[in-house]
């Protein structure tokens, strides 16, 4: 962290409505491109959010066909359906902890993909679970294209983390000049393998297919320790300031210069 940015800073908005996650993840976005989070924050800052989820939501993906999802359970369940500003897939959001990553720089992609995971792994060791990368690429384009491939969790991408083999951390990116946006969930529970519940399909033994998947790909973190949500964001927000000029835990009111959206969220 500390080779990028001179400051970092962190905040827990707590569990949140869907509507709520994704318009407040965009708002910072947008205090990126609008020069505000420079002016509050100084040159060479980034900010970490870690928040939850409630009432219970299904998150697509910004280019994801809706159809895939059935909304008519959804909603009868009293699970929101909201479309996040990034890319990927469905992830049922319940037992998570979920974080955004954001900061003004010109640095690739890939390198910030991998300090992020860098710093949640760091985070995971010290509570005695042993992370390591994903080290390949699928190709999501061709991937996409198949109809198991609705779920995030079933596949993952090089630098997201891994425990025994099986993806713990689903992350995903986006850029608008030097902004950039990074959010991704960890699962405290099995409660994201629900998302199967939610899957609109037609064809025979796909959500079975798919149940499988999830059960051999996916971990949660209460698998390998008892860390509760609190305590897994103390342990990020000290591992986002190591090494940095200096870390701060802001309050929500502190964040009260955010732009209003100004456009559709998406």
């Amino acid at each position: 962290m500390s080779a990028l940015f001179a400051k970092v800073y962190c905040i827990d908005t707590g569990a949140r409505s869907g509507r709520f996650n994704m318009e407040f993840d965009m708002r910072l976005m947008h205090s990126l491109s609008d020069g505000s989070f420079r002016h509050q924050f100084g040159p060479g800052s980034c900010l970490w959010r870690f928040y939850s989820w409630e009432p219970a939501a299904v998150s697509l993906g910004r280019n994801q066909n809706p159809s895939e999802i059935d909304i008519e359970r959804c909603r009868a369940d009293g699970v929101e359906v909201v479309v996040r500003p990034t890319g990927g897939r469905a992830v049922f959001h319940a037992d998570e902890l979920t974080y955004s990553f954001f900061a003004e720089t010109a640095a690739p992609n890939e390198a910030i993909y991998r300090m992020v995971h860098e710093t949640i792994g760091r985070a995971l060791e010290k509570a005695g679970v042993m992370p390591d990368f994903c080290r390949s690429q699928p190709d999501f384009r061709k991937r996409y294209a198949s109809a198991e491939a609705i779920p995030c969790f079933t596949a993952s991408a090089k630098y997201e983390l891994q425990v025994q083999g099986r993806k713990i951390v689903g992350s995903a990116q986006r850029r608008r000049g030097d902004a950039i946006l990074q959010h991704g969930s960890m699962p405290l529970s099995s409660r994201h393998r629900d998302i199967v519940r939610y899957i609109s399909s037609g064809e025979s033994g796909l959500i079975e297919l798919i149940a499988q998947e999830m059960e051999r790909k996916t971990a949660s973190l209460d698998e390998f320790t008892g860390l509760l949500y609190e305590e897994l964001v103390g342990l990020i927000a000290a591992e986002a300031g190591y090494g940095a000029g200096s870390m701060t835990m802001l309050q929500p009111e502190e964040l009260s210069f955010l732009p209003a959206l100004r456009e559709p969220m998406f």
